[in-house]
């Protein structure tokens, strides 16, 4: 009887470890298969980016062009171009404004921004209110309305019930030497 549970201990200590090593050589793949999945981001050209930007949502790619212009007021925004086009970039950390004037590749997670018919009423109220209040002047006001009226105006033309607009939030960059 003894033999017996020892033999059967043995058995069982075999299985739960092969077991395991199995799992772990899963793990094991599954890491590699990110790592593959990883390295192969789609490198959009900047002059196509607007056209093809709905297909990458929320989804890594890559971009090569110059830094323009990094935001004076947090330097978490830069403006990526080329002769062709730009596209807008938010970070969560400030960029260097050494930066600018560097062609470089960015990789990044193309973000999409809709203007619709509720977009137009909030800003609508949110102006109207800025305006009694003070903060706006009567020119700053008469402006920002007239905006909301190029994005109705936009929309109709169109025959669209939003407008998209795409930009990239930053993960990391490489200077083109």
């Amino acid at each position: 009887m003894k033999k017996l549970l020892i033999i059967l201990s043995v058995i069982a200590l075999s299985i739960s470890c092969a077991d395991n090593t199995k799992k772990e050589n899963k793990t094991e793949v599954n890491n590699i298969e990110v790592t593959e999945k990883v390295t192969e981001k789609p490198v959009l050209a900047l002059a196509d980016f607007d056209d093809v930007a709905a297909k990458w949502i929320n989804k890594e790619v890559q971009i090569n062009g110059i830094v323009d212009h990094v935001c004076k007021h947090g330097g978490k925004k830069l403006l990526l171009v080329n002769d062709k086009g730009d596209v807008h970039v938010e970070s969560e950390t400030r960029f260097d404004d050494a930066l600018i004037g560097d062609e470089i590749t960015l990789t990044g997670v193309v973000k999409e921004f809709k203007v619709d018919e509720a977009y137009c009423l909030q800003k609508e109220e949110d102006h109207l209110q800025n305006h009694k209040e003070g903060t706006d002047s009567d020119e700053v006001y008469a402006q920002k309305m007239k905006q909301i009226k190029v994005y109705r105006d936009s929309m109709k033309v169109a025959g669209v019930d939003h407008l998209s607009f795409y930009s990239l939030d930053y993960i990391s960059h490489q200077i083109i030497e």
